[in-house]
């Protein structure tokens, strides 16, 4: 069962700017894991995704997306 938590504030410094980003606490753990599993920074890999996302979608969105999409791929490889 999932445990439920409000989301919580993070910074993050992108191309030396400070921004924050509203996350829930699975996301950013599974964010955090996904940057460690990579090799890179939290800030390097909230660039690499604010890089490629569309203007109108939120950082925060565009975080929970690729997470998302991340785990989902792993999933699949991992039945294979």
């Amino acid at each position: 069962m999932a445990t439920y938590a409000p989301p919580k504030k993070h910074s993050l410094t992108l191309a030396g700017h400070r921004t924050s980003v509203t996350l829930e606490p699975p996301f950013w753990r599974a964010f955090q894991e996904l940057a460690m599993s990579e090799g890179v920074s939290i800030n390097a890999l909230a660039a690499r995704i604010d890089a490629a996302r569309p203007a109108e979608v939120g950082l925060a969105s565009a975080i929970r997306s690729h997470v998302l999409e991340e785990a989902l791929r792993r999933a699949r490889s991992a039945e294979e």
